[in-house]
């Protein structure tokens, strides 16, 4: 019995490289459905974050990206720069960072100020137990119930 192999479709050999690259990170749920959204519709880091400071819903870009059926309609990364400019007066973001970027550097700020706690709540514990105790407890003989 031969084995034959049939080349799979280019978005399947994308999707496995993106799974075989991802596999060690995680993202959170929010910040997935932009990353899927970029994969789907093939939009530039710089249009994922206009599209997010626009407020944009990514699960509504099915709708937008409807130009092929829908002529009149203007492709989605055109749709999304018009709109940035209309709204911002700019062409592009002035610093574009990707998802994955933005995520690092936000858990990155989160374990710094958890470390800054930790450190302030380390100093006040010391100082916490430096004050003297008056838990003494009261003599059964001068309790009369």
């Amino acid at each position: 019995m031969k084995i034959v192999l049939l080349p799979l479709p280019r978005a399947t050999k994308i999707r496995a490289i993106k799974i075989i690259k991802m596999a060690g990170k995680k993202l959170l749920p929010k910040f997935q459905v932009w990353a899927d959204a970029r994969e789907k519709f093939r939009l530039s880091h710089a249009q994922v974050q206009m599209a997010r400071e626009l407020g944009l819903n990514p699960k509504k870009f099915g709708s937008l990206a409807n130009s092929r059926q829908e002529p009149w309609k203007v492709p989605l990364p055109e749709y999304i720069g018009q709109l940035y400019f209309k709204h911002f007066g700019k062409e592009r973001p002035d610093e574009v960072t990707s998802i994955e970027d933005r995520l690092a550097k936000q858990q990155k700020k989160n374990q710094e100020r958890k470390a800054r706690k930790q450190a302030a709540a380390g100093d006040a514990n010391p100082e916490d137990d430096a004050e003297p105790e008056d838990d003494a407890e009261p003599e059964d003989d001068a309790n009369p119930f």
